[in-house]
């Protein structure tokens, strides 16, 4: 593989315009069109002969017998990294962007919210994870006795949501004892973060150990489940429909599709992208997974108070206008960090 640095300036000039024209068209690039719009002088000759060598370099590929040419993942990732300037998003767009998430929504709208966003403004689809629990505070539990031994668990959330879950305990409980559990807990945790309840809840019966009766016993149990960190991640999706737009083969776009609903491979890239800071772009095959191939992601992280707890972005087709789509999704989680925290106060 090429070191970037190494193409001399008519071939960087080349490059970039032949991305441009790609990512405006759809289509492949031919010779003449390259010299026509190019901002130096060369003849179409003098084209045919840079793309050959920028060809065998990996930077650009000829569809079928076609003399036209169009970029690789390998010369998208040139383009973004060295040959396009990313400017701040406009204003007005900037304005948009923060009227549609207003902190008085609950965090669940916000994320519903911000995913169509991302999907509006960049005519692909956006994707938001939901916040990490851990990072949610509790105001109220209630536990309810169901038939056999289920207990519908009630939750509500910081920002007012409500959450219920049925869980399977080991014996049956009576409603005054589950009356009792969950008085105990809004007792004692009522304001804490809800990844730690389990564990203050555990240290506090150890403390106790001597005088642990039946109440702590019924309350650690059922709180082992109700506070269940293990809680399988989720993500919001809008704009699927965007990608039927495109100019990509069917079949790729069925397989992304297909991906997007089973959220399997989407829900690991975007887990890997909560270990950095900052906007992360993945073009093709960069992704790790091959139904992402002829694809591209630009991810940002979102925070709560200084805590990294969800990820957005959106996928789309390698010719995106990267220049535009980078900035707003980077605005898009700076603003959905400012609106989480407002809303938690």
């Amino acid at each position: 593989m090429s070191n970037p640095g190494s193409l001399n300036q008519k071939s960087r000039i080349l490059l970039k315009t032949l991305v441009e024209q790609y990512i405006a068209d759809g289509q492949p690039v031919a010779s003449r069109t390259l010299a026509d719009s190019a901002s130096v002088s060369v003849s179409p000759a003098t084209v045919r002969n840079i793309m050959s060598d920028l060809e065998e370099l990996g930077y650009v590929s000829s569809p079928h017998t076609s003399a036209s040419r169009a970029p690789t993942a390998l010369r998208h990732r040139l383009f973004v990294d060295t040959l396009i300037k990313v400017h701040q998003i406009d204003t007005y767009d900037l304005a948009s962007l923060n009227q549609s998430l207003d902190p008085d929504m609950s965090s669940k709208e916000l994320v519903e919210s911000a995913s169509g966003i991302l999907s509006e403004f960049t005519r692909m689809a956006g994707l938001v994870t939901i916040p990490k629990r851990d990072q949610v505070t509790l105001r109220h539990v209630d536990f309810l006795s169901l038939e056999g031994n289920r207990v519908l668990v009630i939750l509500v959330l910081d920002d007012h949501e409500v959450q219920n879950r049925v869980i399977y305990t080991k014996q049956t409980y009576t409603e005054i004892q589950l009356k009792e559990a969950s008085n105990f807990i809004n007792q004692h945790f009522i304001g804490e973060v809800l990844g730690n309840v389990h564990e203050r809840l555990v240290t506090l019966m150890c403390s106790d150990r001597e005088n642990m009766n039946s109440l702590m016993q019924t309350t650690l149990e059922v709180a082992d489940q109700a506070f269940d960190r293990e809680e399988i991640s989720d993500f919001v999706v809008k704009g699927q429909e965007n990608l039927l737009a495109t100019d990509q083969a069917l079949d790729d776009i069925r397989q992304l599709l297909r991906a997007i609903s089973m959220k399997g491979d989407i829900l690991h890239l975007l887990d890997r992208c909560m270990d950095s800071e900052g906007v992360q772009l993945f073009i093709g095959n960069e992704s790790g997974y091959s139904v992402l191939d002829e694809c591209s992601v630009v991810t940002s992280p979102y925070h709560v108070d200084g805590d990294l707890v969800g990820v957005l972005g959106v996928i789309g087709p390698t010719r995106m206008a990267y220049d535009r789509v980078i900035p707003i999704v980077d605005a898009t989680a700076r603003l959905l960090s400012a609106a989480l925290e407002t809303n938690r106060r």
